[in-house]
């Protein structure tokens, strides 16, 4: 089960997270986003759990508790919607 954690403090490593997570079963992977620029945290990230009832146990037991000073928000992850690739860069034309 892939679960979003959000609202996560700038300072939580993906060994925390993990580590958060494993007192509700075991944990696949954990991902925290990156900004690509600073290689700051974005403050949100994602859990992979091995199964549906572990990851459902640990929503529950861990949204909306504070965790290093934020009250994190978690629940099941939606699929990634796709978005336009590129920018509109308007064409030079003749004037």
């Amino acid at each position: 089960m892939n679960i979003y954690v959000g609202n996560l403090s700038y300072d939580m490593n993906d060994n925390d997270l993990e580590q958060l997570f494993a007192e509700h079963g075991p944990v696949i992977k954990v991902n925290i986003i990156q900004d690509r620029e600073t290689g700051r945290s974005k403050g949100f990230g994602f859990v992979e759990m091995t199964n549906q009832a572990d990851g459902e146990k640990a929503i529950e037991a861990i949204d909306g508790n504070d965790c290093m000073g934020r009250n994190i928000k978690v629940n099941e992850a939606r699929p990634r919607e796709e978005r336009p690739r590129g920018g509109g860069g308007g064409g030079g034309g003749n004037w």
